[in-house]
């Protein structure tokens, strides 16, 4: 079989945005190449080799992210890409560097970049008790580690990303056992799945997009909580009946601050928000928009570019 290997040129700021978009068309795989990780894992002692270019000690801040795609899907995908990432280049509006987000194609063959591609996914340690492990890796459970099961072949969110391992950590320091929540674009689901698996009493899970929808149930079934956890395509207007004691929302700060008049309908008084997805440049108006409308905001995390917040529903 066939494919087409789409790769966009970018920044190591924008790697994760341009991933997300490559996500929406295909179901075989995005993998993010960045000279910044590496450079990482020599500084941090994580990895060691005995010779490696000197080209690669040099962080340029270029990052390229590749998606594959049938042959045949291509001519339709790469129109539609090239208009997501433009709308995404405006609604940035300049608040981030993004590289050249140059698009070029190359025909590949067969099946072995697949297992090449999964070869690069490890279990993802998050907070005091979370494990995110791709459902191909056989792991052992450690102590009262909770293990959450991902088929990344399917959609974007696997934890690797400062913004999903923020709200994890945040979530663990709020979770009861009467807790119920809402996974407010959920993509492959991994919050609202996590929060079951440590106890919640249940989740709804809820995106506009049907490939995460379809992701998110999915990876329901995978964990053995499909039982627990609703599974939506909405946009939550007029969802009267969800209603959480958490909420939790890792899109960018544009759609957050565009969200923020419908929420107080979704989380009960004295409730938890928790939000990430948000450069610096754009934290101050999230935080502005959402005390317009209710939250106090009581905890601020910083990773790398992003930042997360929690707030409590007045």
């Amino acid at each position: 079989m066939k494919f087409t290997e789409v790769t966009v040129h970018t920044s190591s700021e924008g790697s994760e945005l341009i991933a997300d978009i490559l996500w929406r068309y295909s179901n075989y795989g995005v993998a993010i190449s960045d000279v910044g990780d590496v450079i990482a894992l020599q500084r941090d002692k994580v990895m060691y080799w005995d010779y490696m270019d000197e080209s690669l000690t040099k962080d340029t801040g270029e990052a390229l992210v590749k998606a594959f795609v049938t042959v045949e899907d291509a001519p339709a995908c790469l129109p539609r890409i090239r208009a997501d990432i433009e709308e995404m280049q405006k609604n940035c509006g300049g608040c981030m560097p993004l590289g050249s987000l140059e698009i070029t194609t190359r025909t590949v063959e067969g099946d072995d970049w697949i297992e090449i591609w999964r070869k690069h996914f490890r279990p993802i340690h998050i907070g005091s008790r979370v494990v995110v492990v791709p459902e191909w890796i056989k792991y052992q459970k450690q102590g009262d580690e909770v293990i959450v099961k991902l088929d990344s072949n399917m959609a974007f969110g696997t934890g690797e990303h400062e913004t999903t391992s923020m709200c994890l950590e945040l979530l663990q320091e709020c979770l009861t056992q009467e807790s119920v929540c809402l996974d407010i674009g959920c993509g492959s689901g991994i919050l609202g799945i996590s929060a079951v698996l440590l106890g919640a009493k249940s989740a709804y899970l809820t995106d506009i997009d049907p490939v995460a929808t379809q992701s998110a149930a999915h990876n329901c079934k995978l964990n053995g909580v499909e039982k627990l956890c609703t599974v939506k395509r909405t946009d939550l207007i007029g969802e009267g009946e969800i209603v959480a004691d958490i909420a939790l929302a890792n899109i960018t700060a544009d759609v957050l601050c565009r969200l923020a008049p419908t929420l107080p309908a979704h989380v009960k008084g004295g409730g938890t928000l928790i939000l990430s997805g948000i450069i610096k440049e754009k934290l101050d108006g999230v935080l502005e928009a959402f005390a317009a409308v209710g939250f106090e905001h009581k905890k601020t995390l910083n990773k790398g570019e992003w930042y997360a917040l929690t707030f409590i529903k007045n």
